[in-house]
Order: structure tokens, then C-alpha cells, then sequence
């Protein structure tokens, strides 16, 4: 109970401390004034005059800004200035303020400042009765037992009256009083303690429920109560046994039901009520199966299934229940489950004999394996059926009931399948159906029936010439079906010859591996390609074998330069080409020929002008090697020009020739043999030119004759060949003409594919030609047609499809023959009868029968099996006879050498049979060679091995006392394994002082067991009995077992609890944590069991015991649950009672005493306060005033203050409590514009505890402070020719001032560079400080210069400061180099001279000279002024070069007589600048000994040679004429061969054979030679036709062109190294070609 008295004293105490000021800033408290005023006054009451009663005035109560100060306290009472009166602010509710506490006062303080004055107040708060006595609860309830005594106490909640004194809580009354009265009993805190006392016995079967109503009242006026309502339960005393509503329960369950399942619900009931009625079931069964199939719900009486129930191995269960109440009162029921059947068992496979291999040519029928397949599932669901996949050659019959036989059905074949995992399954006819599968692995073994089969119809592969010999080609590879040494290929190569030479000459094969290697290196210019045959062997008795053609070819290689065809190089030739002044750009010079006798790629040749005297005005062609102007010739071009190309392919790595091109720029002969005639042999000249124009003369006109001999011998033999043709009667032999036709890609054409197809010997029909590099253009001929044909595009190469009309070969005949001989072998055999596995297997010839009893020891003798089955020991042995019982154990064993059954292992009847009888194993004898099999039965009789258990060696039993006689108890029955006379037999209970045995038989032929009350018990007397019961059985000799039974006798209720002491008292610290043990009580009962378990609970209503304590209802331990705290309350009264299940009660008192802790920290209230000060303030300003306070007393409430110590700040303290925060020293913005002063203040307690304040004071600032620039000057760089306004750098000045003192402006002071004010070159931002560029500067002018930049600030007055600035201009290249040396002027032809005896470095009698220097100087400074020298041009570049640095001219060979005379030399400057910039100068040099050998050399000109100009000119001309002739011959021939072709057009209708003619195409295929991009194929489709010819260009990669295998003509393949180009009118064209 909580003592308010004491706690509000303390608080009293507290609030009459006196305040008092700091003597420096507040007078003395002048006064005290006290008023009394009743709770409940409304907002606004007058409370008193306060002015008038202190004497103040108006006027100083609102000039000292007076107000009231209640600290952290609710301000009740307020201040009404302008009255001057004290007046309810907030209603005022006494209990609420101070509880008990008496006298209840209000204390604050009147506050008035300027000066300050402080005066105390005190407001005394007195009582109206304005709170009835309630309880804490409306009601109260009670649990008694009927056995109570009189005397029992039960104590009552006390009521609470907020009220005090008269107005509180005065008396208590209870009604009605028949039986129990009202006691009451003072405590020492003056409170008093309600109990209840019965004085009269209760009776339950009169009076069950008993209402009582108790009344508290108080002594105010007017008077007020209140009420609670009491109710009492009687407990019933337990005299009545339950009693189950059947004798006997039914139920049935799905086998396989899940876990959970509900079987069946029992009922028994119980008159008692309460804990005497409740009833617990249990199973009783001794059957160990029973307890763990079943359990039973030991409230509801619900059985559940927790195992799994089996039908096959019980069909139903009996289990006995008990239901027993709490006093230990039963009874007895028996429930029988039946088990339903369900198809929940799979079909058990088992393999009698099996084989692991069968050879591939066994026949059918053959057996493969007997299984046995057994369901314990019965009728239906038991019925099985097995099968196999029906894809396999192989099926399933039934010999007998559960036993299969698996056999061959049809031929095996190894290659086809040479394993087969064969699945069994089989399926009962339950529903669901249920199957089981095993699976058997079957090996085939081989037999070598199969011929190695190569991947590929053909090979093709390729090599690049010049190989190493023994390079690995490729590889062919063979597979053949059969196994092992039968499917080992080797390779053989097949004889044969390549253009005579016999092919292993060329190349051989691996045997092991296939792998083709090269024998010899290949020329790719000698042979292009060749076949032979391979040869694929294996390693079967006898061998089979099958081949392959290989075509292997040879790809090139770039190994032959390029060779130039024309011009032709000699050395007469002075002027190869002449080109008119007046030619134009593009004019064609002349055009280089070169070949190369390499192929593809290899033979594409590339032009380029490696050299040239201009090379401004010649470019070669490319690709067409043409020599073109690239611009208008002039009067200033050399006559002479000297143009050297280079002609290169384009192999990897690439070959080149060179060839020297010489130009006469002129407008005639006489001006180019003028221009030449400086030349020292004239004569020479003139008569190597005449000969060659004879020369060339002589052979054009050959060429012309022989061009058209050749045509007209072509013309007569084409016509004599048609004529032959077409009339001749006897087979003709196709001749396949040579065509040009590059495969492989790498001849000077692109890709070409050319075939020609002459389908019979006297016929020309159906000829197709077929050109074309091509991947998915396909023509192939209609082996049906004789006039048709079809072309079909495909991606696959004809020859993969295995529809291919080729397909149809020899091989595939004989395949056909071969199906057809095994389809009719097959016939034959599925012809034969299947006999069932009955014919291969002798039935079962008979049943033996033996009986033995168990227990005989291994190796006993059972009987002779050979003997009673009639069998020969021998028999037994060549048939590996063997003992089969499926899945069961073996207990017997065969031994072959007697011919005996022996006892394997010792046989338990009662693990293998356990209650059925007769008990019997069954097993089969299997014999093989053939299949037999016999059914043997061994019955095992019992012997009397096991004595009579019970399932638990004890059983207990607890009674309550108040049994009435004839009270029955289930005993738990023994079980006997032993069947027949060595079962169980009869029971015996010893003593028989208080119970009896009493047997009742079951439905089941089982017997109850029951124990039954023969005289009443008495718990003084006995409280444990012990009895035995034994169980017999009827064997010889007698065995019995026992179990022990102890029956405890429970008590009555019919004693109270009682406390060990009356008052306990304790000790705890306050804000001890929760949980914190504070005492421990204790009480004891007389009574036994559930009447002597005592609760214990705290009944106190008042205070807040319940909110800080709990009790531990059991073993009475009082805890804290609350905070406790010192400052509230310092004692605390508890009040315990104890109770028993019967509801009889005792109560004590706990007196709980706190111990004070130091745990109330020091409160800060700030009073007053400034948020700035000036940074000049004076010392010892005051900043803050504040009040502080403890709660804690003694030296815990004692506190001392104090701040941090880098702020020019420090507390004083005033007076008690009161605290002044002072300057202690000067101020300055700058080092720290605001203190965030922390104000700490700490108590003396242990620990000691502290708070603190942080108060955050800002100082204002002075302007004191000049801006300061970064730097103590600057340097920036800006780059010459930059824009007028760029913005060159930033210079950046702070001011340590705030604000507008703190506001820096930059000022560009005045100066002169150069005399130019400074403001012309630059300017400031006056905000930014950013500096910018006025003009733009120029580097050659103006390097650098300097200037003052002023930064000052915006205060009053402003201070500054300047920086000084200095830019300096980055140079740019923006001049280019000058040449000082040679000067350029265009008078002088020679410039500098070099005598011919000038070394290598132009040294002259030993002394070093240089042929010139050139000097060139640039304006610009720094690397864009350094100078490189180059020599861009001249007229022979090997005999001169150029110093780099120092431009220095100098020869680098020995200078010869065969050097020119004239040297140009053009010399280019360069500066290093980005980008660089550059000039250029023209060297003039002559080589000469003196300077009239100069000038002779330039003066010196031909004399007129009119005879030799007139022979050559006659020459050339005739040489035209020729030519000109030639050129016509060849457009006629053109003419008219257009003009054939159109004819034909007419002829189309004509019914004269007319022989067609193939005209040779080239074909493009790859773009990248002289012709254009074409796909070009002709087709001719009957002989007196010449329609229907088709064009189609393919550029791809494999075509394929196909004959039809039934055609009665020939074929072969003819290359020719010749190009078809050199025939255009071979007689060739007719005849057919084929390349497969």
C-alpha cells in the first residue's frame, strides 16, 4: 500500500525551498501572502488581491512585466495585471494534486523585473465530498468446496474513497448472513482487512450457487456508498463413476487411410461435475500392434489412426478403452475395427533365370527369361497381367499361375539394335490399377554381316602445290555396323595410274587410319589433278569390303613473277610512246601487258608508277595497266619523259617486274628525233628503229595470212563433221573438247565451271553446257526424256540427296536382293508354331508335404526330396536344381550331393505365423535341361517357448477415497505367443483385503480383465496399496507372468492453507529492473494432491500494488513488474492470500521498504536569455539567467554547473539554484562567429548524474578586416591571335568580415604598357574578379606585360588591398618559313654545278664540298620555329640527298658520265608547328666539269638527217596499213557471226537436221576481273532446233551437273592448259564434255 502521507511531506518540503536571486541583480524577497480556496472552483474565481496584500501598485506590476513562476509545475493559478488580483486559471481537482496528502497547498513565485523582486505564494486546497466509495471490481466470485470447514476465511476487496477525513470511508455491511459473516481487522497503516467467514457447512446437492452483497459507506454530507456483488460456486466432492453410453462400438477404415484419420468416437459420462466429471480415455489393449495403430483423444474420446493399417496383415482389431474420472473412478468398453481392403499393393516381380547375351542369328522363340510376379492384393485386386513394349522383337506368355516365360518373336539384328532394355510390366485389375516394372538388359552378340560403308560417295580435297612430301592431305573414313573385330576397317589403296605413273607414286594411305598423305611434291603448272580409289576393309571371317573414288586438287601457289609482255624491253629504244602537245587530260599514253602463268589470284596483276621525270602529268591504270595524262600537256613539259612501273600480283607474298616506259611529249617525229639527237650514236639508233619496224611489219602480215587460213581450214572441217554425224548408223565415241574452265580459283578468269553432255553416240540431243562457280544452281537431265530437260536450284549438292536418280546403282540392287531374301526368311520363320512354354517345360509332377516342429537347430534333417520326388541325384545336379521362395526367407536349403531338404536357419513359428493355424512354408524346386519344377509344403507345429507377458511391468492406479464400493478398474490383459493348450489359461489377484478379480469373456473369445471395490478406502489408514497379478498357461512344464499394480488413495479436501508469518518485510532499490526478486511467501495445507496445491495472488485494490509487484502464483516469490521510485513512495504495503483447488483461503501482509538511488538528473530551466552580442562587448555582460533543480535529496540533489572551456564565457552562481552566464573575455567575430555553449550541470550522487543546455550565442560583426588576395601576385598565359573578350584567369580576394563588410569589389588600378593606358589591353569583373582580354595580341609585337588589380570591400569605412598581374603571350605558328638561300628567279637555268669526279658527299681533292645549302628562316619563335629540309622531287634521287637540320645538299654515290647534265632538285621547308607550315625551293644543278661543257651540252642539236627520217616514216605507215586490215578481218568475222545467230532465229521451223554450234563465253563469277559481273550458260535442246537456248550466270561455289546412269554412252573428263581463248572457232565446240 502506498503511503501518501510521507510522499507528499517530502514533495511539501521541496516546493517550500526558498528562491533566491543574485544579490548584483535582484532585490531581497520581500514577503509571503497565503490564501485558501475549495477544490472545484470554476475558471476566473477570485482567488485574492494580490497587489493590495503586497502592497505593490498597478503601475509596477505591468512596467516590471510581472508573471507568475510554477517552475515545470501546471500553472493553476494566474495573474490579472490590471486588476491586480490572483485568479483560477485551470480547475483544481484535490484528489488529483494531493491524494491523502493533508493539508494540500499550492506554492509559486511572483516575478517582476527592472529591478527584479521576487515574492512566494501559497495556495491552500481544501476538501468537498465529491467521491462515493467504489470498488475495484463490480463483482466477486468464489470456488467452495462443499467440504469446506467452518471457520474458512476469504478475504474481500476493500473499497476506495478519494475523500479524506469525514468525507471518506467509514463501514462495511454483508447480506444476507445465513452462511457467512463479516469480519473486519485493522492494519498497521491504518487501513482495515475484509474477510469473509463461513459459519454454517455448505451443501452442493441443496444450494449450488450462493449470492452475497457487500456495502461500503462513507461519513459526508450528504452520505454516498457503494456496492459489490459476491457469488459463490459449491464445489461437488467426487462420489460417482463415469459410465460409458455402449458396451460394445463398430467401426470400419480404409487400409492405407492417412495418418489422422478419425475411426470412431466413445462416450462416457459422469454425474459429479467439475473437475469430479471431467473424464480421460485410454487404451487399455496389453497389445503392443493396438497402441501403435491407435491412439485415442483422452478428452473427446475420438480414436485416431497414428500407424499405417495393412489388410493383408490384419483384417480387423479389438481394442478395450477406459474412461476415468479425476478421482480415479472408471469404466470399460471393447471397440472392434474392421479393415477394408484397397488396391494398395504393386504387382512383385521376381527373376527366375535370365540371360545376360543371345547371339544375333538365334531363332524366334527362343526364351530369354521366366519371371515370377505374386500380388498379395486378393481377388480382383490380386489378378495381374503382364506385357512388354511392343516395339521390341520380343514377347511375353504365361506357363502358370504368377510364372512368364519372356522369348524372341522375331529375327535379332545387332546393327540395328545391339542392346535391348527390355521393360516388364505388370498391372492388376484394381481400381486404381497398380503396375510394377523391372527392366532386363539384353546384349546382342555379333556376327560379321555388314561391309565397311565410307562417309562419303566421293572425296575431293585439295593441296597447295609444292608441298612437303609426306604432308597428311585428309582423311577417308569408313564405319562399319559390326562389332569389334569385325567392325576393325583398314585402308588400302587400289592400283592404278596417273598419266602412266602409278598412282602410289603420288600419294598413299594409312591402313589403320585412313589418313592420305603426299608422296611427292606437286607442281600445280604440271598437274592440276588426279583420282584414284581407296579401299575399306574388315576384320571378319571372311572380310567384307567396299571403296571410294578420291579426286585430289592441286592448288597454286604464287611461284612465278609477273612477266611483261609489252613493251617490249631492248636497249635501241629510245622513245617508246609519243604523246602531242595538244593531248588532254585522260589522253591514253600507251597500256602495259604483263602476265602470269600463275592462276587466281595469284595471276591478278596490279600497275603502279614506281618512278617518273613528272610525275604531275602521267597515272597508271590499276588494274588495266593503261598509262593516261592526269593534265594538260604544256610548252614547259621535258620531251623526254621516263616513266618506270612496276607490275605486281597479288599472291601472298607478291612478285613484281619492272618495266621502263619512255614518252616523247611532241607533236611530231622530226621534234622528238630533234629533241634526241644529243644522243652519241645516231647511226645506231636509226638503224635498230628500222629494224624493228621491218620486224614488226613482217609479223602482223603473218598473222593476218594465217588468221584467215585458219578460218577457212575450221569452216571446211566443221561441215565435213556434221555431215559424219548426223549420218552415220554405228555408235560414235563422244570427244569432249578442251575447255578453259578454272574450278579451283585461281586462274587469271574467275570461277568457271564448263561440263558438255552428249547423252548418246549418234545423237546430239539434250547437249547442255554448264558454266558456272556456283552453290546452288543444279542441272540435271531427265533420265526419261529424250528431248527435255529440267533445271532445278537447290542448296545441296545433288549427290547428298538420297533420291538422286545416281543413287541407283549395283550397290543398291544388291541391297534389294538382300532386303528380299531376309523378308522371305522372316516369312518362313513367323510361319513356324509357337508352342506355348508348356511343350519346352514338363508340368508340375507332383507335391510333397513335410511337418516338422520349430525351433530345430540348422542343418536338421527335413526329408529326402530325390527320393519322395522320384529323382536321380545326377538329375539334381545337371539341372542346377536350386530352392525358389520368391521374396520369403530361406529357411530350407537343397543339398544336391544327398539329395536332402536341411534346415537352413531356426525356425520361429510364432515370427513367421504368429497367431494362425496351421503354420506351413511353401517353396518350389526348379530344375533346368530341361525346365521342371515341383511345390513343396513344410507345416511347423508349436512348442510351448513362450511364458505370459504383460505388456508393462506395473500399472498404476489412483483412487480417490470417497470411492463408492463396487467401482470397477480395467487390468491390462497378458499375451502368450504359444497357441492351443501352451496359451494363456487363467489370472489370480493377491491380496484381496480391498479388491477383487473379476473376468469377463469378449465377443472376440478374448476375456476382460476388471479390479473391482470390495471395501471402502481410507487415505489416514493406507495411502499406497500394492497388489500382483499373475497370469498361467496350460503347457508342460506351467509358465506364468506377472505385473505389479499400485493404487494411491487421493485425499479430500478438508484443510486450509496457513501462512508462515502474518507480515513479511522486505527491502528494493528503486528503479530496481523488472524482474527483480523482492521477497518470498509461504503457506502450507494439510491436504494431499490437487486439495493441497496452493495459489497465492496480491488482493490489494488501493494503490499500485498490482501495477509494480506480481506474485508467482505457485511458489509464492513477489517480483517487480514496475518502476519503482524513491521520489513517489518509500514504502509499499502488499497484501498476499493463499488458496487451495477447493477454494479455502489465508491471507498475510508484505511490507515492501525502497531504498533511494541517485536517478533523477538536474533539470535546467532557462529564465533568460540573449541570442546576440556585439564582438566589442564589454567583459562580464551578462548572456543568460537560469534556474536549476534536483528532484534527489541529500547529497544526490546537491548540484554544481559549469561549461566548456574554449569559449571566452563562464557560469556564476547567484544564489541557491539561480545561475548567470557571463563574457570573460573580448570578442572577435572573425576567430569565432558563433558559441554554441554547453552548460553542464552534475550532481553529487554515486554515480553522479548530469544534464546539460546548449545555448547558441551569435556575435555581431565589425568591419576590422581588409580583403587579402590569394596570392601575392599572378602570372597567366594567353595564346597570340585569341579573341577580343576571352577570358584570360580570375584573381579571388577574401574578407574575413560577414555581410556586407565581407563584399569584395576588384578595381583595375591605372597604368601604361608601352605608353597605351592598361585598360586597352584588359579588364576586371568588379563582381567575379574575372580578367578579360580587350584586344587580340600578337606574340611578334608584345611578349608580356604588367598590372595592379585593387580588391576592396563594402563597409563603412572600406578597406583594400591590391595584387600586382602579369600576362605573358604564347606564341602561335602563324608565319611560314622563308627562303634566304638560293634566291628564286627565273633567269638562270643552272644554280649550282658538280663536277663529275665528285664523291660520294661531294669530295673534291680532299676536301669536303658541299653542292649548295639551303637557308630558309621563320618569324615564329620556339619548336614552331624549328626547320626540317626535304627533298620532295628530283630529276635521279640516288644521286643526291638532303641534310635534315641543316639543309645541306650533298651527293650520295660516285657522280658518272652516264648522269644527265641537267639535275632538278625541288626542296621543300617545314616548320614543327601544329599544323605545321611550309616552303618550297627549286634546286638547279648541272653535272660538268666546266661551264662550256655546259653550255655545249645545251646548245649542242641535231643536224637534218633526211634520209633516215624518210625510211622510218614509210615504215611506220606501211605498219599501219597492216594493222589497220588485221582490226577489219576481225570485226568481219564478228559481223558475221552476229548475223548467224540472228538467222537462226529463222531457221527455227526447218525439218533439216542442223548441228548446233557452241560459241565460247567467258563467265565472271567474281567480279574482280576485266570482264564483266555474268553468269553465262547455253543450252541446245534438239538438233533441228536452235531455240530455246538459255543464259544463266552463277557465281558460286560446287555446281554439279549430272547424267542420267541409264544412258548407253560414255563419258570422261578432258583438261586442257590451253585457253579456250586461243580457239574461238575450234571444231571442238560440237563435241561433249562431262566432269562428275
Amino acid at each position: 500500500m502506498l503511503t501518501m502521507k510521507e510522499t507528499t511531506a517530502d514533495r511539501t518540503m521541496r516546493r517550500q525551498v526558498l528562491l533566491f536571486l543574485s544579490a548584483l541583480c535582484l532585490s531581497c524577497a520581500l514577503g509571503q501572502v497565503s490564501y485558501s480556496v475549495p477544490e472545484e472552483m470554476t475558471k476566473g474565481s477570485v482567488v485574492g488581491n494580490i497587489a493590495h496584500d503586497l502592497g505593490l501598485d498597478l503601475k509596477r506590476l505591468k512596467s516590471g512585466k510581472a508573471r507568475v513562476y510554477t517552475g515545470a509545475s501546471v500553472e493553476y493559478i494566474g495573474l490579472n495585471k490590471d486588476r491586480g488580483v490572483l485568479l483560477i486559471q485551470e480547475r483544481i481537482d484535490r484528489e488529483a494534486l494531493c491524494g491523502e496528502t493533508t493539508p494540500c497547498a499550492l506554492h509559486f513565485q511572483l516575478i517582476l523585473e527592472n529591478p527584479m523582486e521576487l515574492f512566494r505564494v501559497t495556495v491552500e486546497i481544501t476538501d468537498i465530498n465529491d467521491n462515493t466509495p467504489s470498488f475495484t471490481n463490480a463483482e466477486k466470485r468464489f470456488e467452495i468446496s462443499e467440504s469446506a470447514v467452518i471457520g474458512s476465511k476469504f478475504i474481500l476487496d476493500k473499497a476506495i474513497d478519494s475523500d479524506i477525513g469525514m468525507n471518506g470511508l467509514q463501514r462495511y455491511s454483508l447480506s444476507p448472513t445465513d452462511n457467512f459473516v463479516l469480519k473486519l481487522e485493522n492494519q498497521a497503516d491504518g487501513s482495515k482487512k475484509v474477510e469473509m467467514v463461513l459459519q454454517k457447512p455448505l451443501d452442493r446437492e441443496k444450494q449450488e450457487h450462493i449470492s452475497l452483497l457487500l456495502t461500503a459507506v462513507d461519513g459526508g454530507e450528504p452520505q454516498m456508498s457503494g456496492t459489490m456483488q459476491i457469488f459463490v460456486s459449491v464445489l461437488d466432492a467426487n462420489d460417482n463413476a463415469p459410465t460409458f453410453s455402449k458396451p460394445l462400438y463398430r467401426a470400419k477404415i480404409l487400409e492405407n487411410s492417412p495418418k489422422g484419420t478419425s475411426v470412431s468416437t466413445v462416450s462416457a459420462s459422469d454425474k459429479d461435475i467439475g473437475s469430479n466429471r471431467e473424464v480421460s480415455y485410454l487404451i487399455s489393449t496389453s497389445k503392443r500392434l493396438i497402441s501403435v495403430l491407435f491412439k485415442i483423444d483422452s478428452k473427446t474420446g475420438e480414436i485416431i489412426l497414428v500407424g499405417e493399417i495393412d489388410y493383408e496383415k490384419a483384417k480387423s482389431y479389438q481394442m478395450d478403452i477406459e474412461a476415468v474420472d479425476s478421482g480415479g473412478l472408471s469404466d470399460s468398453t471393447k471397440v472392434i475395427v474392421d479393415v477394408m481392403d484397397i488396391n494398395d499393393n504393386n504387382p512383385q516381380i521376381n527373376i527366375v533365370s535370365k540371360s545376360d547375351s543371345i547371339s544375333e542369328d538365334s531363332p524366334p522363340n527362343t526364351v530369354i527369361a521366366m519371371l515370377s510376379v505374386n500380388d498379395p492384393d486378393s481377388e480382383s485386386n490380386g489378378e495381374v497381367e503382364c506385357n512388354i513394349d511392343p516395339n521390341i522383337p520380343f514377347k511375353i506368355q504365361t506357363t502358370l499361375n504368377g510364372f512368364y516365360t519372356l522369348v524372341t518373336d522375331v529375327a535379332l539384328d545387332r546393327e540395328i539394335a545391339s542392346q535391348y532394355n527390355i521393360t516388364v510390366t505388370c498391372s492388376d485389375e484394381g481400381v486404381p490399377s497398380l503396375s510394377s516394372s523391372v527392366t532386363l538388359t539384353l546384349q546382342i552378340s555379333d556376327v560379321n554381316d555388314n561391309a565397311p560403308v565410307f562417309e562419303r560417295s566421293s572425296y575431293e580435297a585439295y593441296i597447295v602445290e609444292n608441298n612437303t612430301p609426306g604432308l597428311s592431305i585428309f582423311t577417308v573414313r569408313a564405319r562399319d555396323a559390326d562389332w569389334n573385330q569385325n567392325a576393325r576397317v583398314s585402308y588400302i589403296l587400289e592400283d592404278s595410274s596417273v598419266n602412266g605413273v602409278p598412282v602410289s607414286s603420288y600419294v598413299s594411305v594409312s591402313a589403320d587410319s585412313g589418313v592420305i598423305h603426299a608422296v611427292r611434291s606437286f607442281d600445280y603448272e604440271q598437274i592440276k589433278d588426279f583420282h584414284f580409289r581407296v579401299k575399306a576393309q574388315d576384320g571378319g571371317s571372311p572380310p567384307l569390303s567396299s571403296n571410294v573414288s578420291v579426286k585430289i586438287m592441286i592448288q597454286d601457289q604464287n611461284d612465278n613473277p609477273p612477266q611483261v609482255l609489252y613493251p617490249v624491253q631492248t636497249g635501241g629504244s629510245v622513245v617508246a610512246e609519243m604523246v602531242p602537245r595538244s593531248a588532254d587530260v585522260g589522253y591514253l599514253v600507251t597500256k602495259v601487258v604483263a602476265v602470269d602463268v600463275d592462276s587466281g589470284q595469284n595471276a591478278w596483276l596490279s600497275y603502279k608508277l614506281q618512278k617518273a621525270t613528272d610525275r604531275a602529268l602521267f597515272e597508271v591504270g590499276l588494274q588495266n595497266g593503261e598509262i593516261r595524262t592526269i593534265r594538260q600537256v604544256t610548252d614547259k613539259d621535258a620531251v623526254k619523259q621516263r616513266l618506270t612501273v612496276i607490275v605486281e600480283d597479288n599472291g601472298q607474298p607478291s612478285r613484281s617486274a619492272t618495266v621502263i616506259v619512255k614518252v616523247a611529249v611532241a607533236d611530231s617525229f622530226p621534234e622528238v628525233l630533234s629533241e634526241f639527237t644529243d644522243f652519241p650514236h645516231d647511226k645506231e639508233y636509226n638503224d635498230n628503229l628500222t629494224f624493228y619496224l621491218v620486224l614488226a611489219l613482217a609479223v602482223v602480215s603473218f598473222l593476218f595470212i594465217t588468221c584467215l587460213v585458219v578460218i577457212i581450214s575450221v569452216k571446211i572441217y566443221r561441215w565435213r563433221q556434221s555431215r559424219v554425224l548426223y549420218h552415220s548408223s554405228l555408235p560414235v565415241i563422244p570427244y569432249y573438247p578442251p575447255r578453259y574452265s578454272d574450278t579451283l580459283g585461281t586462274g587469271t578468269l574467275p570461277h568457271v565451271y564448263n561440263y558438255e553432255v552428249c547423252r548418246t553416240t549418234d545423237s546430239r540431243r539434250s547437249d547442255c553446257k554448264f558454266g558456272g562457280a556456283g552453290s546452288q544452281n543444279v542441272l540435271i537431265m531427265d533420265p526419261s526424256s529424250t528431248g527435255t530437260m529440267q533445271r532445278i536450284q537447290s542448296e545441296k549438292s545433288i549427290l547428298d540427296e538420297p533420291d538422286s536418280p545416281l543413287e541407283v546403282g549395283p550397290n543398291v540392287l544388291i541391297s534389294l536382293s538382300l532386303l528380299w531374301k531376309k523378308m522371305s526368311d522372316r516369312t518362313m520363320r513367323r510361319q513356324v508354331l509357337l508352342f506355348s512354354l508348356v511343350l519346352q517345360l514338363t508340368s508340375v509332377l507332383g507335391q510333397v508335404s513335410y511337418s516338422i516342429p520349430e525351433e530345430m537347430p540348422g542343418g536338421s534333417l527335413v526329408g529326402n526330396i530325390a527320393q519322395d520326388l522320384g529323382l536321380d541325384i545326377k538329375r539334381l545336379k545337371s539341372g542346377k536344381a536350386r530352392v525358389y521362395t520368391g521374396d520369403s526367407a530361406g529357411y530350407i536349403e537343397l543339398h544336391k550331393e544327398r539329395g536332402v531338404l536341411l534346415i537352413k536357419d531356426k525356425i520361429d513359428r510364432e515370427a513367421i505365423c504368429r497367431q494362425t493355424t496351421p503354420c506351413a512354408l511353401h517353396f518350389q524346386i526348379i530344375l533346368e535341361n530341361p525346365m521342371e519344377f515341383y511345390s513343396v509344403t513344410v507345416e511347423i507345429t508349436d512348442v510351448n517357448d513362450n511364458p505370459p507377458t504383460f505388456e508393462k511391468n506395473e500399472v498404476s492406479f489412483k483412487i480417490s477415497e470417497s470411492a463408492v464400493i463396487g467401482s470397477k478398474f480395467v487390468l491390462d490383459r497378458a499375451i502368450d505367443l504359444d497357441v492351443g493348450k501352451n496359451g494363456l489359461q487363467k489370472y489370480d489377484l493377491k491380496p484381496t483385503d480391498n479388491f477383487v478379480l473379476k473376468r469377463d469373456s469378449q465377443g472376440d473369445g478374448t476375456e476382460k480383465i476388471e479390479m473391482v471395490l470390495q471395501k471402502p478406502l481410507d487415505r489416514e489408514k493406507e495411502e499406497i496399496i500394492s497388489l500382483v497379478l499373475t497370469a498361467f498357461d496350460g503347457g508342460d512344464p506351467q509358465m506364468s507372468g506377472t505385473i505389479r499394480i499400485f493404487i494411491t488413495v487421493l485425499d479430500v479436501n478438508d484443510n486450509a492453507p496457513v501462512f508462515t508469518q502474518s507480515t513479511y518485510t522486505a527491502t528494493v532499490f528503486e528503479n530496481a529492473p523488472e524482474g527483480t526478486v523482492v521477497t518470498s511467501v509461504t503457506a502450507s495445507d494439510a491436504d494431499y494432491g490437487m486439495n493441497g496445491r496452493i495459489k497465492y495472488s496480491i488482493t490489494n485494490s488501493l494503490d499500485q500494488a498490482h501495477a509494480l509487484f506480481q506474485i508467482n502464483e505457485d511458489s509464492g516469490e513477489i517480483t517487480l513488474i514496475g518502476n519503482i521510485d524513491y521520489e513517489k513512495a518509500r514504502i509499499y504495503h502488499i497484501n498476499i492470500r493463499a488458496s487451495d483447488d477447493g477454494g479455502l483461503t489465508d491471507s498475510c501482509k508484505v511490507r515492501v521498504e525502497v531504498v533511494d538511488v541517485n536517478d533523477n538528473k538536474p533539470t535546467i530551466n532557462i529564465m533568460s536569455k540573449s541570442n546576440m552580442i556585439s564582438e566589442h562587448s564589454k567583459l562580464n555582460t551578462v548572456v543568460a539567467m537560469m534556474n536549476v533543480q534536483d528532484p534527489d535529496s541529500n547529497e544526490n540533489g546537491k548540484v554544481h554547473c559549469f561549461i566548456n572551456d574554449n569559449t571566452p564565457l563562464t557560469i556564476k552562481s547567484t544564489s541557491n539554484n539561480f545561475y548567470s552566464l557571463v563574457t570573460d573575455s573580448e570578442l572577435d567575430r572573425e576567430i569565432a562567429s558563433q558559441y554554441n555553449v554547453t552548460v553542464t550541470c552534475s550532481d553529487e550522487g554515486v554515480p553522479s548524474l548530469s544534464s546539460s543546455v546548449t545555448l547558441t550565442l551569435q556575435i555581431s560583426d565589425v568591419n576590422d578586416n581588409a580583403p587579402v588576395f590569394e596570392r601575392s601576385s599572378y602570372e597567366a598565359y594567353i595564346v597570340e591571335n585569341n579573341t577580343p573578350g576571352l577570358s584570360i584567369f580570375t584573381v579571388r580576394a577574401r574578407d574575413a568580415d560577414w555581410n556586407q563588410n565581407a563584399r569584395v569589389s576588384y578595381i583595375l588600378e591605372d597604368s601604361s604598357v608601352n605608353g597605351v593606358p592598361v585598360s586597352s589591353y584588359v579588364s576586371v569583373s568588379a563582381d567575379s574578379g574575372v580578367i578579360h582580354a580587350v584586344r587580340s595580341f600578337d606574340y611578334e609585337q608584345i611578349k608580356d606585360f604588367h598590372f595592379r588589380v585593387k580588391a576592396q570591400d563594402g563597409g563603412s569605412p572600406p578597406l583594400s588591398s591590391n595584387v600586382s598581374v602579369k600576362i605573358m603571350i604564347q606564341d602561335q605558328n602563324d608565319n611560314p618559313p622563308q627562303v634566304l638561300y638560293p634566291v628564286q628567279t627565273g633567269g638562270s637555268l643552272v644554280a649550282e654545278m658538280v663536277p663529275r669526279s665528285a664523291d660520294v658527299g661531294y669530295l673534291v681533292h680532299c676536301k669536303k664540298w658541299l653542292v649548295t645549302k639551303v637557308v630558309a628562316v621563320d618569324v615564329d619563335s620556339g619548336q614552331n620555329a624549328w626547320l626540317s629540309y626535304k627533298l620532295q622531287k628530283a630529276t635521279d634521287r640516288a644521286l643526291f640527298e638532303m641534310g635534315l637540320q641543316n639543309g645541306e645538299i650533298r651527293t650520295i654515290r660516285q657522280v658518272t658520265d652516264k648522269d644527265a647534265v641537267k639535275q632538278r632538285l625541288t626542296v621543300i621547308v617545314e616548320d614543327n608547328g601544329q599544323p605545321s607550315r611550309s616552303a618550297t625551293v627549286i634546286v638547279n644543278v648541272a653535272v660538268a666539269d666546266s661551264f662550256p661543257e655546259v653550255l655545249s651540252e645545251f646548245t649542242d642539236f641535231p643536224h637534218d638527217k633526211e634520209y633516215n627520217d624518210n625510211l622510218t616514216f614509210y615504215l611506220v605507215l606501211a605498219l599501219a596499213v597492216v594493222s589497220f586490215l588485221f582490226i577489219t578481218c576481225l570485226v568481219v568475222i564478228i559481223s558475221v557471226k552476229i548475223y548467224r545467230w540472228r538467222q537462226s532465229r529463222v531457221l527455227y521451223h526447218s525439218s533439216l537436221p542442223v548441228i548446233p554450234y557452241y560459241p565460247p563465253r567467258y563467265s565472271d563469277t567474281l567480279g574482280t576481273g576485266t570482264l564483266p559481273h555474268v553468269y553465262n550458260y547455253e543450252v541446245c535442246r534438239t538438233t533441228d532446233s536452235r531455240r530455246s537456248d538459255c543464259k544463266f550466270g552463277g557465281a558460286g561455289g560446287q555446281n554439279v551437273l549430272i547424267m542420267d546412269p541409264s544412258s548407253t554412252g560414255t563419258m570422261q573428263r578432258i583438261q586442257s592448259e590451253k585457253s579456250i581463248l586461243d580457239e574461238p572457232d575450234s571444231p571442238l565446240e560440237v563435241g561433249p564434255s562431262m566432269v562428275i
